[in-house]
């Protein structure tokens, strides 16, 4: 087997681990405004479809003979398909865009991407940016989510004090006391609580007092977020704070805080595969989302907090320092990001984490 091969075959059989099994994709394809379409522009991505329609009409306002494919995966899903089409010299998406940062920059370091020179790229933070390739485009912070009737003296606001809560409401598994990530489904789930357990040591008793509150495990934000609105659940840890912030506003029982401890910041990544049909288009549409107009309805009308150092106000990096300071834990894209990847690291994780949950926990099939 080549070396080539034999990274193929890895990433493979990490992504495979990563998801668990593979899930369906949903396609949607935007039709251009102004027909016939010239062309067609095929994304994949881990953002709902429904939630980039915004930004994918403002980007085709721009070009009005465009048609956007835009296909909504797990994010390790979708490494696995950029690899098995390269590998088997099929044309691949012309831009990934995807919570997944460990894999993102696992194929870009593995040459999956390609090279783009956009006009941001020379004022874009050092850490947001790899070679040119890999670009984180938000920056979310993970966040506790909570059904407020539920906590009139309001939610805890560290992990020590959500330790305590634990221990006081040790609710059987039907009471529905708390939810969080499916670690061995959800990619973003995994970073999150990796990056906890460089910066908490007692990460894993705090997993072990969710087990015994009937912690319920699901692959995405939004299953846990839409249990938490309605009740059926008291508590969602670790969630994406940019799918918290849009909910909140749309269901008034749905809370959410930034432990005061500290609080880990995840982004997603973009890069133009190197097996695109249409990599102009991909650079165009990546171009565009560095842009003052793409960061900027990315941060108003998708609650997705904007890298640009031109976005100021609002849902952006500046705005999000400047409140939380120190209490910030970001996530660089660099290639130090795929330690997260590495087999024995992984199946460590794993086994901490199924022992601390006693192997017991019911985990919910993906509902994307």
């Amino acid at each position: 087997m080549t070396r080539a091969r034999a990274l193929t075959f890895a990433l493979i059989l990490l992504v495979v681990c990563h998801a668990g099994q593979i899930a369906r994709a949903e396609k949607v394809v935007f039709d251009a405004p102004r027909p016939p379409a010239q062309a067609n522009l095929l994304i994949y991505s881990t953002l709902d479809a429904p939630r980039a329609a915004p930004l994918i009409a403002a980007f085709q306002a721009q070009h009005p003979t465009l048609q956007i494919t835009y296909e909504d995966m797990l994010a390790a899903d979708i490494a696995a398909r950029v690899v098995r089409e390269t590998d088997t010299g099929l044309p691949s998406a012309d831009f990934v865009f995807s919570s997944g940062m460990d894999l993102q920059i696992k194929l870009a370091n593995d040459g999956y991407g390609q090279p783009i020179s956009t006009p941001a790229a020379p004022f874009w933070p050092a850490w947001a940016n790899w070679q040119d390739t890999a670009f984180a485009l938000t920056f979310e912070p993970a966040v506790l989510v909570y059904h407020q009737p539920s906590f009139p003296d309001g939610p805890p606001n560290s992990r020590l004090e959500l330790m305590d809560w634990l221990r006081a409401n040790p609710a059987a598994p039907s009471a529905g006391a708390v939810g969080t990530y499916d670690i061995e489904a959800s990619s973003v789930g995994y970073l999150y609580l990796a990056r906890d357990a460089e910066h908490f040591a007692d990460i894993w008793s705090l997993v072990r007092l969710m087990g015994h509150a009937g912690v319920q495990l699901f692959p995405t934000s939004q299953d846990i977020i839409s249990r938490v609105s309605d009740g059926r659940l008291m508590l969602g840890y670790n969630i994406l704070g940019s799918y918290a912030a849009e909910q909140a506003r749309l269901y008034p029982e749905l809370g959410f805080v930034l432990l005061r401890d500290f609080t880990v910041v995840v982004s997603r990544v973009g890069l133009v595969p190197r097996a695109s049909a249409n990599p102009d288009l991909g650079a165009a549409f990546l171009t565009y989302l560095m842009g003052r107009e793409g960061q900027t309805i990315m941060a108003q009308r998708l609650s997705l907090p904007a890298i640009s150092p031109e976005v100021e106000t609002g849902a952006s990096v500046r705005s999000i320092e400047a409140s939380l300071g120190a209490q910030l834990r970001p996530a660089p894209v660099s290639p130090g990001l795929m330690a997260y990847l590495d087999q024995g690291k992984r199946r460590q994780m794993l086994a901490n984490w199924r022992r601390a949950l006693g192997r017991d926990a019911p985990n919910i099939p993906a509902t994307k």
